[in-house]
């Protein structure tokens, strides 16, 4: 086995936080059976919805098309097994706010019944880069590290760039989680493959797969996988154990030294990052002709009777996946879909898994901050930002909603990890301040777009008018000229019209 590359970068800022994952390590991944009833929303991706292309009533079998990505920045919906449509209704999802989300409703026959292959998948290497992603958009493959952004349009925007460094991103920081882990363990060689394509789809030559320093196991069987296929050109690459180095930012300059620009993106510096779940998705669709119809997530917590990594189809409810690890034992209060820092607390286990869906933690408790105090100036929060931001600053210029001052200061760059919550001794939920902020300033942003808009077609209108009444008038004068040489009974009745046509008169 060639030994893999490390590389102990340090990050700006950031934690050590408790891993608590080797409960949901301790065995390999387990596949859930099929359930009873599917729940697919619409949406589960950044962008636009995908469309529905399937009725009430109809069936559909396992990798069918369901809904069809819509606009330019979207992805397709395919059916996790085979069954019959009995619903096209909003449904409850994991959002923060709790609302419901179109979906398609699935009543599984229990078949499975895969559909035929339609598209004979050639060897990669014979397709050009724009049939590779051609591809590729049909796959429903979306960033499975959480972002959720359609990989084929992320992957067409790089190429509009000098994109020379492609990371594969298997750094799994925030606490309890360990999906990414498990795949990089049991599906090596999978990753390996799909780091290969996207290569190819990229024609770069360049590919580092970034792991943390506490995952050893991951790394010697990456390390054995690379062993086999000689590709001196994918490196492993080893960064600490440091929360938040998984972020796209961070992980860009851990592993090139290359620093992202204030609102821009790692394309912006030679760079591609994606997970290794999605390597893995466009290994399965791009060779294995299998869409993006499941997915590893980790169930665990100390409300969990066996914390493990499930292999589960798009669509199951929670509550069907924590039936099969067991069930809820009495110590289950509290139920978040991601990890501690960065996921959402649901009130529900009726939501459906969804292609983001990274974990199902279940807590006894969530540990109480304490009461909020005032902001006593102490500095940790600026001293723990992984973007070196000054988060007492912003906080103030969000509570005054200084729009100038939250630019001035950065907040676009807030990756809202959590660090300067954890940090303040005062129980500031800044973090939740800075969303909100965010929010407003979108909100603004979107006010002023639609202002611009009606402006311009305001001043569109008025062009068209004048246009239209210099037009007019030019082909009077030309008439009158034509009548006087008529004489005055021809003049009237060309005046006549005119106010029939205007209202105005001369």
């Amino acid at each position: 086995m060639s030994a893999p590359t490390y590389d102990l970068g340090k990050l700006s800022g950031g934690l050590r936080l408790p891993g608590n994952k080797t409960e949901s390590t301790a065995q390999a991944i387990q596949d859930v059976p099929v359930p009873a009833q599917l729940i697919l929303p619409i949406k589960q991706h950044v962008g636009d919805a995908a469309q529905p292309v399937v009725t009430i009533g109809e069936r559909v079998l396992k990798g069918q098309l369901v809904a069809a990505s819509d606009g330019t920045l979207s992805a397709p919906v395919h059916a996790s097994s085979s069954g019959t449509v009995v619903a096209i209704e909003p449904w409850p999802v994991a959002r923060r706010n709790g609302e419901t989300a179109p979906c398609i409703v699935i009543e599984c026959d229990g078949l499975d019944e895969l559909i035929d292959a339609t598209i004979v998948h050639l060897d990669y290497k014979t397709l050009s880069p724009q049939e590779l992603l051609a591809q590729v958009l049909q796959g429903g493959i979306v960033g499975l590290g959480g972002a959720v952004f359609p990989t084929a349009q992320k992957l067409m925007q790089a190429r509009t760039c000098s994109i020379d460094h492609l990371i594969l991103n298997g750094v799994e920081c925030e606490s309890y989680i360990s999906c990414d882990d498990m795949l990089m363990r049991e599906r090596a060689a999978e990753v390996i493959s799909g780091a290969q394509i996207l290569m190819h789809a990229l024609q770069i030559d360049v590919c580092f797969i970034a792991v943390e320093s506490d995952k050893p196991e991951a790394i010697r069987k990456l390390g054995e996988v690379l062993a086999q296929v000689e590709n001196a050109h994918i490196v492993i690459k080893q960064v600490p154990t440091i929360y938040p180095s998984g972020g796209e930012d961070q992980l860009v300059q851990l592993v090139t030294n290359r620093e992202v620009p204030s609102g821009g993106l790692p394309s912006d510096v030679g760079c591609l990052v994606q997970n290794v779940g999605t390597a893995a998705a466009i290994h399965d669709w791009i060779i294995g002709g299998q869409a993006l119809i499941s997915r590893i997530t980790t169930v665990t917590g100390d409300g969990v009777n066996k914390p493990m990594n499930v292999r589960a189809r798009i669509g199951t409810t929670i509550a069907d996946i924590v039936e099969f690890t067991g069930g809820y034992n009495e110590r289950a209060k509290q139920l978040i879909i991601g990890g501690p820092m960065t996921g959402n607390s649901v009130t529900s286990d009726r939501v459906p898994l969804v292609k983001a869906t990274n974990c199902i933690l279940v807590l006894s408790e969530m540990p109480s901050a304490g009461p909020e105090l005032p902001c006593i100036r102490c500095g940790e929060c600026a001293s723990v930002c992984p973007v070196q931001l000054l988060p007492q600053q912003l906080f103030w210029y969000a509570c005054a909603d200084n729009e100038v001052k939250l630019r001035e200061f950065g907040l676009i760059d807030c990756i809202e990890c959590g660090c300067c919550d954890v940090v303040c001794p005062s129980h500031i939920p800044l973090t939740a301040d800075f969303r909100m902020a965010k929010g407003r300033i979108r909100e603004l942003a979107d006010e002023k777009a639609r202002a611009v808009r009606a402006r311009l077609r305001f001043e569109a209108r008025n062009d068209r008018l004048r246009r239209e009444r210099v037009e007019r008038e030019s082909e009077l004068s030309a008439q009158k000229a034509s009548a006087k040489r008529a004489g005055p009974a021809a003049i009237a009745e060309i005046l006549k019209r005119k106010k029939q046509d205007t209202g105005d008169s001369e």
